[in-house]
């Protein structure tokens, strides 16, 4: 049997996972723990050409952790991400995902990773990009450090929806502050001891700080993570998967047509670390 390894993709985020086929996701008793620390150390995991299905996809999934369930059929833990309503009724909330941002920051607990899968992709564009916000924090000097542990930034689906949207519908308004907005600490100290920024297009403001301030240093701090040279961009090929942290990456994808066949499977790992 082949031996599995990581191959890093850049100096801060992303790595492609070498010598792993369907059987191996299925079957292999070591690769879950294997993947889960690979996955700690380099943020996004790179699984090129595996084509797996979807009921490959959530039987990995679900041997990582427990998996989110999304609705009914076959494989209700699967999440179609495309533009095209017919297949997603959410599809127009999903140009929100061309900003940068961390999944579930308006909930208690943000999810642990995400698990996509290419089925089909765009002509052009549809790419998906990462920044690590641990990488983020450690570059900040020892004072930047400490200022931001003092922060606290509430984060709702409004803000995140503005950026593409600033002329909502008194309905498209309601439906937004209809969830509820969080407050988190602008510095998430995990159960690891590690220490990431909590940041992206879900920001609202700062606790206690002018607006207008509070936006300068959040903006400041998102451009500074996520300066080319922080960012692994992947080109996907259909038959691809990637795993990221969500607890420590931000994310996003490349903007693309809205009629493009692009068609992105998910499964998504339930968080259990509350951002503290």
């Amino acid at each position: 049997m082949a031996v599995i390894s990581a191959e890093r993709l850049s100096s801060t985020v992303g790595a492609e996972v070498i010598g792993v086929d369907v059987d191996r996701l299925l079957h292999d008793e070591t690769l879950p723990a294997w993947t889960l620390e690979v996955l700690e150390a380099h943020g996004a995991l790179v699984f090129r050409g595996l084509h797996v299905d979807d009921a490959t996809q959530v039987a990995f999934s679900k041997r990582l952790g427990r998996v989110e369930v999304f609705g009914r059929g076959e494989n209700p833990e699967i999440f179609r991400v495309t533009l095209d309503p017919t297949k997603n009724p959410v599809a127009e909330y999903l140009k929100g995902t061309f900003d940068w941002h961390i999944d579930g920051c308006t909930d208690d607990v943000p999810i642990m990773a995400t698990i996509l899968s290419a089925r089909a992709v765009a002509a052009s564009g549809g790419e998906t990009e990462f920044a690590s916000t641990y990488g983020a924090f450690d570059a900040l000097s020892e004072q930047e450090q400490e200022r931001c542990l003092s922060l606290r930034v509430v984060h709702s689906l409004e803000a995140a929806q503005r950026l593409r949207n600033n002329n909502p519908s008194p309905e498209e308004l309601t439906l937004w502050r209809g969830r509820p907005s969080k407050e988190h600490p602008l510095v998430w100290t995990h159960a690891s001891g590690r220490r990431s920024l909590v940041l992206g297009a879900t920001t609202s403001h700062i606790v206690g700080m002018d607006v207008d301030e509070g936006r300068a240093v959040l903006d400041d701090l998102l451009a500074r993570a996520t300066t080319p040279g922080r960012v692994y961009q992947h080109h996907w090929d259909v038959g691809d998967m990637v795993i990221w942290d969500n607890r420590g990456v931000l994310h996003r994808a490349s903007p693309y047509d809205a009629g493009s066949a692009r068609d992105m499977h998910r499964t998504t790992l339930h968080g259990d670390e509350v951002i503290q």
